[in-house]
């Protein structure tokens, strides 16, 4: 088992590869009454064309297959998964994003048996005709409700915007056509391509003994039986470095009392994981901070302007062969909104040419995130992404922050924020709304 410390914060992490594959991290917290556990597979929204396991050609997957799969997997013959979390004293759920599958629970009392429930659970699949059949009802109701979100579909909007071509550009649930496809025997032939332990990693955090923990995993997984592991062939277009495909502006009209506009930068150059990811994502943050941070120049001008208000925000996705910026708000002016944000972004250069001093403040500011974050077991967890930072933890991360400079800022920002790069998508009130915000 390697053993990793972390002096400042007086953390220890374990981790191990079990025999079957599967990647087991633990990280005990002192002082701790809850246990935090999340079981992940890589395998996401945008995998919808793979060779599946047994299988030499490629296949088509219905949108939204991923997700299908994890509301599926809480379902057996006898019993509902959930039910026996509940058993258990334990809080259970699961998440779908674009590149993985997360099933998780917090506990504060028997460990041993939500853990092995949580194992057992999702490495055991019951999918019958009947229960996918089912389950399309439910979940075409909630694709409904996020098709009716207006903050939904301009984030969605801008996505295909920025990946025209990409699976990133569907709804994480799909459709309500693409789910109608979806078949038990397409469920299985996902589940065995990519639920395979190899493909898998367990994070546990919170109140624990290692040695204890671990060995109750191994008695789980031993006495389980799975196939050898063939690696797994997607299929997952690229996209133009040049940033052609992008789309640069849409507007859709919707019934809302303000329009909302969203302004967005896609990542035009691919980004090394481990920790060239880290670095990439904590100088991206610092220069998002120095850009458009509450007390940065150009928010506080923007604001007393009127251009942008509370609603105004900015968000950074980095996921495995991805990654894209969007800054985001509600105005009375669209047009004047994005040419604002367009703007700073162009010229990004009067924002962070020169400003050591600012630097070293949103460096200090971000670190103090980290230490309050490191407090919270669902952060610590939910920020370990093992497919694109390898086994580097939250602990690891104020380090990175410290040793960035102005130069790497500078180089981010150039490598980023580019001409070509930027989309708008805006949605406007409906005549009728118009209408009666003139009455």
């Amino acid at each position: 088992m390697q053993v990793k410390k972390y002096e400042q914060f007086n953390e220890t992490c374990y981790q191990t590869k079990l025999p079957n594959g599967l990647t087991v991290t633990m990280l005990p917290k002192a002082g701790f009454h809850k246990t935090y556990a999340t079981f992940t597979t890589n395998y996401g929204s945008i995998d919808n064309t793979f060779v599946p396991a047994g299988s030499d050609e490629l296949h088509r997957f219905p949108d939204g297959i991923a997700h299908f799969l994890e509301h599926k997997m809480f379902e057996k013959a006898d019993h509902d998964a959930f039910q026996t979390f509940g058993e258990y004293g334990a809080s259970a759920n699961a998440f779908t994003s674009f590149t993985k599958t997360s099933y998780l629970f917090s506990a504060t009392r028997n460990l041993k048996e939500n853990l092995e429930t949580l194992l057992d659970f999702v490495q055991d699949p019951y999918f019958t005709a009947q229960t996918v059949d089912k389950e399309k009802g439910i979940i075409g109701q909630e694709i409904e409700m996020y098709d009716d979100d207006p903050s939904w579909r301009l984030y969605f909007g801008m996505i295909g915007n920025l990946y025209p071509n990409h699976p990133l550009q569907y709804d994480i649930a799909g459709t309500t056509q693409s789910i109608a496809k979806i078949t038990a025997e397409d469920l299985y032939a996902a589940y065995k391509t990519f639920y395979h332990p190899e493909n898998m990693t367990l994070f546990v955090v919170g109140k624990l003994d290692p040695d204890e923990v671990l060995g109750w995993i191994e008695a789980n997984q031993a006495n389980k039986t799975f196939a050898s592991f063939k690696p797994i062939e997607r299929k997952i277009p690229a996209t133009a470095e040049d940033g052609h495909d992008i789309i640069p502006y849409r507007v859709i009209d919707m019934p809302v009392n303000r329009a909302k506009s969203i302004v967005g930068v896609k990542g035009l150059t691919p980004i090394e994981s481990g920790m060239p990811a880290l670095k990439y994502r904590a100088a991206v943050n610092v220069l998002l901070e120095m850009l458009f941070g509450d007390t940065s120049k150009n928010y506080l001008r923007l604001y007393d302007e009127g251009v942008i208000d509370d609603t105004f925000g900015y968000d950074f996705e980095l996921q495995n062969g991805f990654n894209f910026l969007t800054f985001s708000g509600e105005s009375d002016d669209p047009a004047k909104f994005d040419a604002a944000i367009i703007e700073v972004i162009e010229h990004w250069q009067d924002a962070v040419d020169d400003q050591s001093e600012l630097l070293a403040l949103v460096k200090k500011e971000m670190i103090g995130r980290i230490v309050f974050m490191a407090n919270s077991l669902e952060a610590i967890a939910n920020r370990y992404d093992q497919q694109l930072f390898g086994s580097v933890t939250l602990f690891d991360e104020p380090d990175v922050i410290n040793q960035l400079t102005l130069a790497d800022v500078q180089a981010v920002a150039g490598q980023l924020l580019k001409s070509q790069a930027i989309s708008e998508y805006q949605i406007r009130p409906q005549p009728e709304e118009l209408k009666k915000s003139e009455n």
